[in-house]
């Protein structure tokens, strides 16, 4: 398919491209490369699986640009339109730009166009890719996105029916919003899919877009997890982007802004969905490490009483917040996780999304679990300890493992590096590795005050932080 990309460059300007350089896709499916030439332009090469979705893009595209917006402009295509030439807009995104000097500015600018992205007129829905509107029935979709790939992964019951009557009661509240708020809903509007050019901003990545209530879009950019908008900035952009869509329709902005607080919810709901789907089943480190600031977007939302509506709904929310298993995630530094675990029940899971670190298997030592003295103990108790350490293995065995782990923390905090996991497993994840995780845990929190430690013995439900060799 590279090839064909050349091909299509060869064709579209009458001269090769000079280099070709495959371009980072984040979580999309798609393949993009930079294609240089001394005599022709830089351009993007794409390679897209469906055709739908690419004929999507292109048209959307080619629409935005007639009614004067800024998108980018298509070169070519192939026959079977799974390829195509689109313009290179650079590779300074928006989110790259959050903490710049200019970041109110250029929002308010991205507000503004988005409006007017929004209210183009005519466009065919027809070509949208996968569907041409917002319905009821995506709004459950995304609901049990959230149910099945975030909630159900991390709370083991809770009662399914109340939890429906509260979605029901939030698809309501999605599906009434009144018609002059529909319009073209970019879907995955967010700071990443705007290109800064010339000091304004271009929309990319908009092929999933669809007729639908615009303030989804509002929402998603907003409160975006990684953004870190502060409440009081993002009520001063929805004021912007009301005022310019006011400018180019008939609406009641005091009705639009109450109405956005439903979306918000919506559409943090549908983020925490993709984010267990990518990260808690598929592992990928990015959507692992937004989830703590996904959570703190709810935990916001709940105390401002944006939840109170959907009292099931909200219980299950407020536990998903002080859930300790997402917690430290954003801590500045280095955090390194020590876990203890039974190999019977398997690998400790990698909640970093970084593969793992360091894993210990201490079966090859005499276990006390063996003798019935020592079946109600754990690792913690001394007279676990005293066995142990009496027999000089566990030394030995945790003179070699930090003999491994401790260049390895020393580095990654040279490096600027923010996750380690180290475990340490034996038959039951009782005796053996509770006592070397925590001798571990103790260690290099007391070794290195300036990495947080967080002690998890998982088959004992002990879990706790450490800073400076001191429980915090």
């Amino acid at each position: 398919m590279k090839q064909k990309l050349i091909d299509l460059y060869t064709q579209t300007f009458s001269t090769p491209p000079t280099a070709v350089e495959q371009i980072a896709a984040g979580g999309s499916s798609r393949v993009y490369y930079r294609l240089h030439s001394d005599e022709g332009p830089t351009v993007i090469g794409t390679i897209g699986k469906e055709e739908s979705e690419n004929i999507a893009f292109m048209t959307l595209a080619c629409k935005f640009r007639a009614a004067g917006h800024n998108a980018p402009r298509i070169y070519n295509h192939d026959e079977s339109y799974l390829c195509y030439l689109q313009e290179d807009l650079g590779d300074v995104s928006l989110f790259s730009l959050l903490d710049s000097d200019n970041i109110r500015q250029y929002v308010a600018d991205t507000m503004r166009s988005l409006a007017r992205l929004q209210t183009t007129e005519d466009i065919d829905f027809d070509v949208c890719y996968p569907e041409a509107e917002f319905s009821r029935r995506l709004v459950n979709w995304d609901l049990n996105y959230f149910k099945y790939c975030f909630l159900k992964p991390v709370v083991a019951e809770f009662n399914e029916h109340q939890l429906q009557d509260d979605f029901d009661r939030l698809a309501d509240r999605i599906m009434s919003t009144p018609r002059q708020l529909w319009g073209f809903m970019y879907r995955d509007c967010q700071s990443r899919n705007v290109i800064i050019k010339d000091e304004q901003p271009y929309w990319i990545d908009f092929q999933g877009g669809r007729r639908g209530p615009l303030l989804y879009d509002v929402a998603s950019f907003l409160w975006q997890a990684k953004a870190r908008f502060t409440d009081d900035f993002r009520q001063a952009m929805i004021d912007v982007y009301l005022d310019e869509l006011a400018s180019v329709r008939d609406i009641d902005k005091c009705e639009a802004k109450a109405l956005t607080d439903d979306f918000v919810l919506f559409r943090t709901l549908q983020v925490l969905g993709a984010y267990g789907f990518r990260g808690l089943m598929q592992h990928k480190a990015h959507f692992m490490q937004s989830i703590p600031f996904a959570l703190d977007n709810l935990a916001s939302l709940i105390s401002q009483g944006k939840l109170d509506l959907y009292p099931t709904l909200k219980s299950l929310c407020i536990y998903l917040c002080d859930n300790r298993r997402f917690k430290n995630s954003d801590t500045e530094g280095l955090n390194i996780k020590v876990f203890s675990f039974s190999y019977k029940k398997g690998y400790p899971e990698d909640i970093s999304g970084n593969g793992g670190g360091f894993m210990f298997d201490c079966r090859a030592m005499h276990n006390p679990g063996r003798y019935a003295e020592y079946k109600s103990s754990t690792g913690l108790d001394k007279n676990v300890i005293d066995f142990l350490e009496s027999k000089g293995e566990v030394q030995e065995f945790l003179k070699s493992a930090w003999a491994m782990t401790e260049p390895a923390v020393e580095r990654y905090l040279k490096r600027g590096f923010t996750s380690l996991q180290i475990g340490f497993g034996c038959t039951g994840g009782q005796h053996r590795s509770v006592y070397c995780a925590q001798a571990t845990a103790m260690h290099l929190s007391s070794m290195f005050p300036e990495a947080t430690v967080r002690l998890c013995h998982r088959e004992q439900g002990i879990d706790m932080t450490m800073k400076g060799g001191e429980v915090i």
